[in-house]
């Protein structure tokens, strides 16, 4: 580190007296002392206060004497070698090098790596200026303010050799300690230094316990495959299990791609191999597109949850091919699914689908406005060859709309749309269905705004908004089942739709209204508020909006939402249909609070039963989850969720996680009191201690104390 360094110096301490400069390759070097002169003719003597300095590196001592017959350099002691850009700190009381200073010996050293890994040793020997031997060393990041404090670990050796330029520590002889008590016994052991972020070896262990796996261990082994590619192989053992799990990296130079699952053989399933595979990745493609995928399997509804790995109760894969440019959008998918429900079969659902769009928008000169056309494609197949619940569809469906807005006398915005759908259906395996359908559905909609705006005396901003929209849709419903609009949102967003159902099987038809209030507060203290109304009328009810999306009648439910933002990081956000009855059908509230030492979050949902969403329950839940750090060093950590429709817990879980300068322990503990056909109730305990200062366990350089 310091060789070209001191070689400048002293070349340059040989030409000139007093403070010094010499040049060579771009690298300017300096040396400052009290006094600096020849003893004799062949030893040069640079004392009191000497301070040399080349680029981000820096070299402390008290005296340096250069014997040139003999080839060797002195320092005398205390000795201080920094080295900002690598964060390396070298403390010495004294030190002999040869001439290139590649190899030499340094007495009571102490080398501080990466300003966090402390190695402390009766000598250290430089070999070839590449290695660095520590005889008799102890080996922490915690801070030690004193000569009688004990470390909270360390790790001692009889030798300790630094390999600087692979960065990595071999130690002989190591034995762990905690608290200065020897807890393991390690003959050989590799670590790597903490410059060093992909280092092959062992990673942090897991101890993890669980009502149906038992005491349980895992032991991640990380293999780097050059610098683009690794592997994690992480075998996983307990008294029930013996399971291998294995993660997969690699970066493309246009792209990405990570893979993960496991393998396993247990008793729970016994003369069964099980497992999962999850895989992802994206890579940008010429012209501008963009193809990602996501590929998800298991070999069974219940093994993912009784592993932890997901709590995902379907699985989808997909192959997606996109370009985004600034008037048109293409899109391409082919999708897979997989259930994991209890009671839900795989093979009437639609399990393979299909779908392209294409959309553009341009300005037409003289008409002025916005002209959209859009062009869709959608196919979806059953596995099941029974009629009707292994029924399969496909449609090709064109849209081209027009729109423009005008600003009216007294601040009234007024916006016209209209345009022409084109659908056309093919249906198999469905007796109930026509097998061929096309419909043309013309539309037309007038859309109202008055904004008013107005400040308060205290500087604060209110807009009041009424909107109102007028819109009519023509054409006739062909003769086929619901699909793909079977669940409907009424919200905000699409308030002055004129069709709200999700997909263009369905489209809305005939005569409508819809009316609106919304109302925003900016406040100067840093807090807003939002509340928006709406209800819409139509001409006749739709039997296939479901009675819970609130739009099944002549009129609907009011839609009430509305948000408040404080300035110390609260926020409230809620949605709800509300019928004149006072009868709620959906609601959703979620708060959160975030701030310096409080991230929390907390969410109502209300789903009201129905059967034609597969709901033959009401769900009624509220779920919590959020962090606090108790002190510096202490966070807890908390999540429950309350099933309030049949009155119990659905999961809770507590953790506990204690982190300084030199270690990093989690605690966690978790219940799910899940329980059907697929899924158990179950206790999860789990422990990780990762040691701080290696990069296997991650640096915690914020976290380090200063000593008084």
């Amino acid at each position: 580190m310091t060789g070209a360094l001191l070689r400048l110096l002293f070349v340059a301490l040989a030409l000139a007296g007093g403070p010094l400069r010499a040049q060579q390759q771009d690298a300017t070097a300096f040396l400052v002392a009290d006094r600096v002169f020849l003893d004799g003719s062949d030893r040069l003597v640079a004392e009191g206060n000497v301070e040399a300095l080349q680029g981000p590196t820096r070299l402390e001592a008290a005296r340096v004497i250069y014997d040139a017959t003999a080839g060797i350099l002195t320092l005398d002691g205390p000795i201080r070698v920094t080295d900002d850009e690598s964060g390396t700190v070298i403390l010495a009381d004294a030190a002999e090098l040869d001439r290139e200073l590649e190899n030499g010996l340094i007495r009571g050293a102490r080398m501080v790596l990466d300003r966090q890994l402390q190695l402390a040793a009766t000598q250290i020997d430089r070999v070839q200026g590449r290695y660095a031997l520590l005889t008799n060393t102890a080996v922490t990041s915690c801070q030690v303010c004193s000569a009688s404090e004990v470390p909270l670990w360390q790790i001692r050796a009889s030798r300790v050799i630094h390999d600087q330029q692979a960065r990595q520590l071999y130690f002989d002889d190591a034995q762990l300690r905690v608290l200065d008590v020897p807890i393991f016994y390690f003959p050989r052991l590799r670590l790597p230094d903490p410059t060093l972020t992909r280092a092959q070896g062992f990673m942090i262990p897991t101890a993890r316990s669980t009502t149906r796996l038992g005491l349980g261990l895992k032991l991640p082994y990380f293999i780097p495959i050059g610098p683009h590619r690794d592997v994690t192989l992480t075998p996983y053992v307990s008294p029930v299990t013996r399971t291998l799990e294995f993660g997969y990296r690699q970066a493309f130079a246009r792209g990405d791609l990570e893979i993960d699952g496991a393998v396993t053989r247990d008793s729970l399933r016994r003369d069964r191999t099980r497992g999962y595979l999850f895989a992802e990745g994206a890579f940008a493609l010429p012209r501008g597109f963009r193809l990602s995928f996501d590929i998800e399997t298991t070999s069974d509804e219940a093994y993912l949850n009784e592993y932890g790995y997901a709590d995902k109760d379907r699985l989808d894969s997909e192959l997606v091919l996109s370009r985004t440019r600034r008037q048109d959008h293409f899109e391409a998918g082919l999708a897979h699914y997989q259930s994991l429900r209890d009671g839900e079969n795989n093979a009437t659902i639609a399990s393979i689908v299909g779908d392209v769009l294409y959309e553009r928008r341009v300005a037409p000169r003289g008409l002025g406005g916005l002209a959209t056309l859009r062009l869709e494609g959608h196919s979806h197949f059953r596995y099941s060859d029974t009629d009707i619940a292994g029924r399969d569809a496909s449609r090709v469906s064109a849209e081209l709309d027009w729109s423009r807005r005008w600003t009216l006398p007294g601040g009234l915005r007024a916006g016209l749309t209209t345009g022409l759908a084109l659908d056309a259906f093919g249906v198999t395996q469905d007796s109930g269905s026509d097998r061929r359908a096309t419909n043309a559905t013309p539309r037309a909609g007038l859309e109202l705004r008055w904004p008013m705006a107005r400040r308060t005396a205290r500087g604060g901003t209110d807009l009041l908004e009424p909107v109102a929209m007028l819109g009519w849709s023509g054409g006739d419903r062909p003769r086929l089942l619901n699909d793909e609009s079977t669940r409907v949102e009424f919200d905000g967003a699409n308030l002055l739709s004129l069709s709200r159902f999700p997909a263009a099987d369905r489209r809305e038809r005939g005569a409508q209204a819809a009316l609106g209030l919304r109302w925003k507060r900016h406040d100067p203290a840093g807090w807003s508020a939002g509340l928006t109304l709406g209800r819409v009328f139509r001409e006749t009810a739709d039997g296939d909006f479901t009675r819970s999306s609130g739009l099944d009648g002549t009129y609907s439910d009011w839609l009430l939402a509305g948000q408040l933002d404080l300035a110390r990081g609260l926020s409230l956000n809620a949605r709800g249909l509300i019928a004149d009855d006072g009868a709620i059908s959906k609601a959703e509230a979620r708060a959160l609070w975030r701030e310096d030492r409080i991230d929390l979050a907390a969410t109502y949902l209300l789903l009201g039963r129905d059967d034609e969403e597969d709901r033959p329950d009401a769900i009624s839940e509220w779920s919590f989850d959020g962090t606090y750090r108790i002190s510096r060093h202490w966070t807890g950590s908390a999540e429950w969720r309350y099933d309030l429709a049949s009155d119990r817990a659905a999961k809770a879980g507590l953790g506990l996680q204690y982190r300084n300068e030199c270690v990093q322990v989690t605690l966690s503990a978790s219940r799910s009191y899940a329980s059907s056909a697929n899924l158990e109730p179950s206790t999860d305990f789990g422990l990780t201690v990762a040691l701080k200062g290696f990069s296997t366990g991650g640096s915690a350089r914020e976290y380090r104390r200063t000593c008084n």
